[in-house]
């Protein structure tokens, strides 16, 4: 499998921050997820541009930003300064989606859509050749360690059939509840990037954890 790990740093020690950093710097991770929760958009709230900015310290893998918030355009700048490698956006929150990507473009950054449980692949027919990315969400956004939604697999495979026809370099990234039980049936689906919090940080070794999801029998 020639796929992508992205640890999220939600799921980390955020007493130990710093440690759970340089731990991915040195496992088989190739990103960092950064999930940014305002409260208002999803029922939790996470962490803001001090953080991002701690976290970008130490980092040495690329941040991979997910605006899980209302109105991210007013703050896509700030994020891009902060750090960020790639930066998602949901398509239910952005009235005027493809200047939103164009605007993260502009910024240097990757461009990437994310789309919740309940909204159709097939929305993202006119904004996918401007893609980076598309990210599917396999559970619904706010809160780590919910159960995988089996119905990701179809909607995995529909993004691979769009990108086959629009966007053949597009990556389909996914976020929730993956771990060694499911990942080489979502890469067989078409996803490239991978997720994982709970799966990382709850082992009792968080790189071979990583590792068994680079490498899965």
């Amino acid at each position: 499998m020639n796929h992508l790990i992205a640890p999220s740093i939600l799921a980390a020690d955020f007493a130990n921050l710093q440690r759970d950093i340089e731990m991915m710097n040195q496992s088989q991770a190739d990103w960092m997820h950064v999930d940014v929760m305002d409260g208002i958009f999803v029922p939790n709230i996470s962490f803001g541009f001090p953080v991002m900015k701690a976290v970008k310290q130490y980092a040495t893998k690329p941040l991979d930003v997910h605006l899980m918030i209302v109105d991210p355009d007013r703050y896509l700048k700030a994020f891009a300064e902060a750090g960020a490698y790639s930066i998602t956006v949901h398509y239910e929150a952005c009235p005027h989606l493809h200047r939103t990507v164009q605007a993260i473009k502009e910024m240097g950054c990757k461009a990437a859509v994310a789309i919740n449980p309940h909204t159709g692949v097939s929305l993202l027919k006119d904004i996918v050749a401007d893609l980076d990315m598309v990210l599917v969400m396999s559970v619904n956004p706010g809160f780590g360690g919910q159960k995988f939604i089996e119905h990701t697999y179809t909607k995995v495979t529909e993004a691979k059939a769009l990108a086959t026809r629009y966007n053949p370099r597009l990556l389909i990234e996914v976020d929730g509840g993956v771990d060694a039980t499911n990942i080489s049936k979502l890469a067989a689906a078409g996803a490239s990037v991978f997720v994982a919090g709970n799966s990382v940080f709850s082992a009792t070794d968080p790189s071979a954890a990583i590792e068994q999801l680079k490498n899965p029998k």
